[in-house]
C-alpha cells in the first residue's frame, strides 16, 4: 500500500524514518551550519555547541594563511620573466633606473619593478631620398641607406625620447652637409666613396653627441642621379665623359704598344746601317788591297794585264745582257727568232754562258749554229745565234 493512501497506521511522512508520531524535512540552514562546523574543526576552529546555543562567527585563521600563501605565490610567478639571446632588459624600480639584465630567466618584483626589454642583436635600416644643393649651385638626388643597431639599451630607452627620429634628423643633415660641400662631378662619379665615409663618420658622431645609444655599422650611397628634369642632358654628358676616358685609355694602349715597336724597329735599323757600314769598309778595303796587287802585277807585264783586263771587263759586261748575233752575209729573208729564249731570266744566260768556256788562250770564242751543215746543203738557214753569252772577239 502506498504511503498515501487512507487507512492503516503508517507514517504518511516520505522523509520519515520511520516511526510514529509528526515528521518534518531537514533545515537546510541547519545543514550549512554543521558543514562549516566540521571545516572550522579541521583547521583548529571552534564550532557551535548542539541544543540551540550560539554558534562562533567572523573568517578562521587557517583560511586566512592560505589566502595569503596562495597571493604571495601569485605574486612571485607574476614577476619572472624570460629575455632572449639577442635581447637586453633594462629595471626600472620605481621609474628610475636599477640594473641591467642578460639574457635568460630573471625575476623583478612586480608593481615596484618594470623591465623593459631591447633587441641590441637586431640589424635596422633607414633609407633617405632627397634632392640637395651641391658646392657648384647644382641640383642633385641622393638615395642613401644607413644600417644600425642598438648599443646601449639604457641610452636608447631613457636618455632620449625618440632616438629614431633624431636617426633620421642627424642623416639628413650629415648627408646635406657633405653633398653641400662637393661638387656636382664628384657627387654623381668622381667622391662617391669618399662621401659615403665622410657621411658615416659624421652621423656617427652626431648620434654620439645625443646619447641616443646607436651605432652605425654601413652606410650606402645607394644612387645619386640628376633631377628628372635635366637627366637626359646630365646622362649625355655622362656619356661623353666615358667616351672621353675610353679614348684616353686606347690612345695610351696604343702609345704602349707602338714606342716599343718603333724602338725595337729603330735599333734594327741601325744595327743594319752599322752592317752595311762594315760591309761597305770591307768591301772597299779588299778592292784597295786588290788593286794594289794588281798594279804590282801590272808593272811586270803591262800588255798581258791590261789584254786580261779587258777580256774580263767584256765578259762581265756581255755575260748579264741577252744578245742576237745574226749573218746578214749568207743569211736569207726568213729569220726565225727563238723569243721564248730570249725571254728566260738573265740566271739561266749566265749559267750558259759559264759552261760555254773560253780558248786555251783565254778568249772567248764566238761559234755560228748551223755552220757545220751550212755547206752540204744547197738551201742554207738562217743562221742565229740565240745562247748570247758568246762573244767573237775580231
Amino acid at each position: 500500500m502506498a504511503w498515501n493512501e487512507p487507512g492503516g497506521n503508517k507514517p504518511r511522512d516520505p522523509w520519515g524514518g520511520g516511526g510514529g508520531g509528526d515528521q518534518r524535512p531537514p533545515d537546510l540552514d541547519e545543514a550549512l551550519k554543521n558543514l562549516k562546523d566540521r571545516i572550522n574543526g579541521l583547521f583548529g576552529g571552534k564550532g557551535g555547541s548542539g541544543g540551540g546555543g550560539k554558534r562562533g562567527g567572523g573568517v578562521p585563521k587557517g583560511l586566512l594563511i592560505i589566502l595569503a600563501l596562495v597571493l604571495v605565490v601569485g605574486y612571485v610567478m607574476m614577476g619572472f620573466y624570460q629575455v632572449d639571446q639577442r635581447e637586453q632588459a633594462v629595471v626600472l624600480r620605481f621609474g628610475k633606473f636599477n640594473r641591467m639584465v642578460e639574457p635568460g630567466l630573471n625575476w623583478r618584483a612586480p608593481v615596484i619593478e618594470q623591465a623593459m626589454k631591447v633587441d641590441v642583436g637586431q640589424n635596422r635600416s633607414y633609407e633617405l631620398s632627397e634632392e640637395m644643393l651641391t658646392r657648384d649651385t647644382n641640383i642633385v638626388s641622393v638615395t642613401l641607406g644607413v644600417q644600425y643597431k642598438v648599443l646601449d639599451p639604457q641610452a636608447f630607452l631613457l636618455r632620449v625620447s625618440a632616438p629614431e627620429s633624431i636617426l633620421e634628423h642627424a642623416t639628413s643633415s650629415a648627408l646635406r652637409h657633405v653633398v653641400g660641400s662637393s661638387t656636382m662631378d664628384d657627387v654623381l662619379r668622381d667622391q662617391r666613396e669618399d662621401i659615403r665615409l665622410e657621411v658615416r663618420k659624421r652621423l656617427q658622431e652626431y648620434l654620439d653627441r645625443y646619447n641616443t645609444g646607436l651605432v652605425i655599422n654601413q652606410v650606402v650611397l645607394d644612387r645619386t642621379a640628376a633631377p628628372d628634369a635635366v637627366r637626359d642632358a646630365f646622362d649625355d654628358v655622362a656619356k661623353a665623359r666615358e667616351d672621353e676616358d675610353r679614348f684616353k685609355k686606347e690612345a695610351e694602349a696604343y702609345y704602349n704598344a707602338i714606342i716599343p715597336q718603333a724602338r725595337g724597329k729603330a735599333a734594327r735599323i741601325t744595327e743594319e746601317a752599322k752592317a752595311y757600314k762594315a760591309k761597305v769598309v770591307a768591301e772597299a778595303q779588299g778592292n784597295a788591297a786588290r788593286f794594289e796587287d794588281l798594279v804590282a802585277e801590272y808593272e811586270k807585264a803591262p800588255s798581258v794585264t791590261r789584254h786580261r783586263l779587258y777580256l774580263d771587263t767584256i765578259t762581265e759586261v756581255l755575260g748579264a745582257s741577252s744578245k742576237v748575233l745574226v749573218d746578214v752575209k749568207n743569211g736569207n729573208n726568213l729569220m726565225y727568232l727563238p723569243l721564248d729564249q730570249l725571254m728566260k731570266p738573265r740566271e739561266a744566260a749566265k749559267g750558259a754562258g759559264s759552261d760555254s768556256g773560253g780558248s786555251s788562250n783565254g778568249s772567248p770564242r764566238t761559234t755560228n749554229a748551223g755552220a757545220d751543215d751550212g755547206g752540204s746543203s744547197g738551201r742554207q738557214a738562217p743562221r742565229s745565234l740565240y745562247n748570247t753569252n758568246r762573244t767573237e772577239i775580231r
